[in-house]
């Protein structure tokens, strides 16, 4: 499949410092990307870039195979097939929810203009409210409508920027779920910036962890998460800690969770030492398990708690449990350790 937009070695500056080096990255026809990084990683001067609102210093942006933005050559952001959803929304206060959402398309015929408005306003879940004023709307009801009024020019690209941070989680989550829909029932590619991963992982195909103004891994959440390939990826992505080990052959390390055998093979040297991650799925809830742990922390998230727990030793390694298996600090659990995705770094190697 063709990528609808490419960045090809993108390099953007302000002043004399590299904000984003040397950027590459693809996006295919009806795709949700994101790229997800903390701020000032250079993500959000992707997106303005993308858009058209930065000028960039070297590379090149492709769009469905044209060159959109060059050093020497730019298309204005009008002329390119794209919309843009801000995070404070950017609605006209003193437009109606019919007319924000028609802003883009009000060249069209008044009858086609109806139809597709009574369509997007459906597909947000805001039918019937085609009277009312932005500030009569909440946050979250305020976004649908930028949602809608980004896709009814029909564009091929939607650009999402930072868009749920100003709501409570619980709307961040159903919203996010929300915009998924309206994106693949339209057959819209998009790409969402964002700090939050639950966000990352709840829409996005493909997610771009930026580090250091690049990309440092471009790949599924599944393998972001069970597939990291620098401790950068591993610490920023999910939860877990990295307990010092030895590799004893190359599917095998032995670590204070004792000796834990994977299902890959490394070309690491026996002997060599390395961080093993650990994730808290890892460590499975197991009252004839081999490891008795001291509950060190606890963080209940409803369906599920979050322990931490310190071996013999004292290191410390983090476990879900179901929420009815309820411990208190300071309380003795048993458990397992089922670790197949077995993920080491040599020591000492950069991140």
């Amino acid at each position: 499949m063709s990528a609808l937009l490419e960045l090809q070695d993108v390099q953007l500056h302000s002043g004399d410092t590299w904000v984003v080096d040397r950027l590459n990255l693809h996006v295919n026809e009806g795709d949700i990307a994101c790229l997800l990084g903390p701020s000032g990683c250079g993500k959000t001067t992707v997106l303005r870039a993308i858009a058209g609102f930065s000028n960039i210093s070297a590379g090149c942006i492709v769009f469905d195979g044209e060159a959109v933005a060059t050093p020497e050559h730019t298309v204005a952001p009008e002329r390119r097939p794209l919309s843009m959803v801000f995070q404070d929304h950017a609605l006209f206060p003193h437009l109606s929810v019919v007319e924000n959402v028609e802003f883009g398309i009000i060249k069209q015929a008044r009858e086609t203009r109806a139809k597709r408005v009574i369509e997007l306003l459906g597909l947000v879940g805001l039918a019937g409210y085609e009277s009312r004023y932005p500030h009569e709307f909440s946050g979250g009801q305020q976004q649908r409508v930028a949602l809608a009024r980004a896709l009814a020019p029909s564009p091929r690209l939607v650009l999402l920027d930072e868009p749920f941070s100003n709501l409570d989680v619980d709307l961040r989550d159903r919203l996010s779920q929300s915009v998924s829909d309206a994106l693949k029932a339209t057959a819209t590619a998009a790409i969402l910036v964002t700090h939050h991963q639950d966000e990352a992982f709840a829409l996005a195909d493909r997610i771009g962890v930026m580090h250091g103004g690049a990309i440092a891994q471009w790949d599924t959440a599944y393998q972001l998460y069970h597939e990291p390939i620098n401790r950068y990826v591993a610490d920023f992505v999910g939860e877990g800690v990295l307990l010092p080990g030895t590799m004893e052959a190359p599917d095998r390390v032995s670590s204070p969770l004792g000796e834990i055998i994977g299902n890959r093979m490394y070309a690491i040297p026996e002997g060599a030492a390395v961080d093993l991650l650990v994730r808290p799925d890892d460590i499975q809830p197991d009252p004839a398990g081999p490891l008795e742990c001291t509950v060190a922390h606890r963080n209940f998230r409803g369906s599920e708690i979050l322990y931490t727990l310190a071996l013999e030793d004292q290191t410390r390694v983090l476990s879900l449990f179901p929420s009815h298996m309820d411990y208190l600090v300071g309380e003795r659990v048993r458990v397992r350790v089922d670790a197949e995705h077995l993920i080491v770094f040599p020591r000492g190697a950069e991140s």
